[in-house]
This record gives structure tokens, C-alpha cells and sequence, in this order.
């Protein structure tokens, strides 16, 4: 099912086997007004995607949320449901702060958030996408209303979700919107801005408080958030196009070249130039 609204708003509900694996391989030269948010709900064990040139396993029952930035290449195809939507149809950033861009599902961080759904939340899923099939089919003026109702709230479930499966549960609103906060404004200036201190400055906190927050939630450091936005940028561009390697340390806020590849080589294991021949070859073992 497909929705296109009278202001160039677009809304896609598709159910997808093995016969569909060109469709959620991500275009390359896509333009950001046509890019879509994406929530893939694996129907089916073993579906083998290779995100931003980091190769995923997923099984039955688990959900993605990938934004306009992922890149995805389809290894093997299994059965799946696809939501899609772009950012006329629903502006997720002038939304609701924990279900917008600067929630846990859409900021674009590196990692892929991901849920697994149990029976109770499997028999809920499926009731709201019933409803948003249903709603496809019924085109009146209200219909647009209704459809981004009803995104809305598998985007408030997930997010529930999601909490409850990470240890985000346990922390305050206040804890929660800093670290929202700082995940969105890595997203924002990840190319210019390299040091948690510029991070905290902007957030009026100490680097200090930073780290000690980012402690009680992961193993990773601040600074290893910051790097690992920068890592999935570099990998992007490697993989995906043809930018000489100084270009892409240049727009990466990177000196020179040399700087570039030794920041890249100590986190990946290889240079920026053996990573691209690796990925071309099909050997991404060290992703």
C-alpha cells in the first residue's frame, strides 16, 4: 500500500518475501527530500543485511528503525513487513521529543536500534498495522490524519520498547534528555566537532558529567560515541562512492590525509584504502 498526499507526503506499507530483495536496497544518489524513515518488522529467522558496510544477522519478531542516512545492502531476503515514510508525511523532529530526531530511534546514531517482540507485543504490532492497512483503503479527508495517528503510536511503542529492553529504563526524564541531546548534536556536527568538551560546552555540562553519565549506560566513553559517528560516516563513504580518501578526511573536519587514515586505521584494524579494496573483494570479516 502506498500513500502520496496533495503536499508531496508519502507513506508506504509493504509485505516483502524473498522475490523482493531490490527493494530495500538503499540508492546511493537518492535526494534527501525524497529520503525516508524506515521501521522493518522480520517475519522470518536469518535475514543477512549489510548496513553502513557492517554486516547484521536479524530473526523472526525483531524491528529495526533506520533513518535517511543508512545504507542498506540486502545479502539474503526473508520475509518481512516494511513501513516507510518521509519527513512531509510525518516530521518526526517537530514531534514529540522521545519519538522525534532526538529520540532513541531516529537520531542517526551508529548503532541500529533494535527490539524483539514478545507474544503480547507481537499481537499488538499486528493490530496496529491491521488498522494501517485498513486505513489505506479508506480515502477520505481524514485519512492522512489517521495514518500519521497511527505511525505515531508504533513509533511511542517501540520506544517503550526499547527502553524497557536497555538499561534507558532506569534512568530519569533528565538523565534521558541529555543523553538524547548529546546523541543528536554528534549527528549534527560529528564532521567539525571531535571532542566531548565542545559537546558538553553546547550542553552546559562538564566533561566530567558526561563521562560519568555515559558510564552507568554503556562500556562506551563519550568520546567513543563521537568516534564511532565519525567511523560510520568514513565507512559510508568508502563503500558507497568514489570520493578520494583525502576528500572524505577533509569533509570529515580531518587536517589532512595522514591524520585521517591514522584515526581510521586505529579504530578499524586497516586503512581507509585496504578497507575499500576489503569491501569491493567482499571481505568486510573485520566490520
Amino acid at each position: 500500500m502506498i500513500y502520496n498526499g496533495p503536499s508531496n507526503e508519502y507513506f508506504e506499507l509493504q509485505h516483502l518475501d524473498k522475490t523482493c530483495k531490490k527493494h530495500l536496497n538503499a540508492p546511493v544518489d537518492r535526494p534527501v527530500e525524497d529520503a525516508c524513515k524506515e521501521v522493518i518488522w522480520f517475519l522470518e529467522d536469518g535475514c543477512n543485511l549489510i548496513i553502513d558496510a557492517v554486516p547484521y544477522t536479524f530473526q523472526m519478531n525483531e524491528v529495526i528503525f533506520l533513518t535517511q542516512f543508512h545504507m542498506v545492502e540486502v545479502e539474503s531476503m526473508c520475509q518481512l513487513k516494511l513501513l516507510r515514510f518521509n519527513r512531509p508525511f510525518y516530521c518526526i523532529s517537530e514531534f514529540d521529543g522521545e519519538v522525534g530526531c532526538r529520540g532513541i530511534l531516529f537520531f542517526g546514531a551508529t548503532d541500529v536500534p533494535a527490539i524483539h517482540l514478545d507474544a503480547v507485543e507481537r499481537k499488538h504490532f499486528e493490530h496496529i498495522w491491521a488498522l494501517l492497512e485498513k486505513e489505506g483503503h479508506t480515502a477520505d479527508s481524514l485519512q492522512l490524519d489517521m495514518l500519521q495517528s497511527l505511525i505515531k503510536t508504533i513509533l511511542i511503542v517501540s520506544t517503550r520498547i526499547y527502553k524497557m529492553q536497555t538499561n534507558l529504563k532506569e534512568f530519569d526524564t533528565v538523565t534521558t534528555e541529555l543523553i538524547r541531546s548529546f546523541n543528536y548534536l554528534v549527528e549534527q556536527h560529528f564532521r567539525e566537532k571531535h571532542t566531548v568538551a565542545e559537546y558538553a560546552s553546547m550542553l552546559y555540562k562538564s566533561p566530567k558529567t558526561l563521562s560519568n553519565i555515559f558510564g552507568k549506560i554503556s562500556d562506551k566513553t563519550p568520546s567513543q560515541y563521537i568516534y564511532d559517528r565519525i567511523m560510520t560516516e568514513a565507512r559510508r563513504l568508502l563503500r558507497y562512492t568514489e570520493k578520494p580518501v583525502a576528500e572524505i578526511g577533509d569533509q570529515l573536519g580531518f587536517a589532512d590525509v595522514q591524520s585521517f587514515s591514522r584515526f581510521f586505521s586505529k579504530h578499524e584494524g586497516r586503512s581507509p584504502v585496504q578497507f575499500r579494496g576489503d569491501m569491493h573483494s567482499g571481505n568486510i570479516a573485520n566490520s
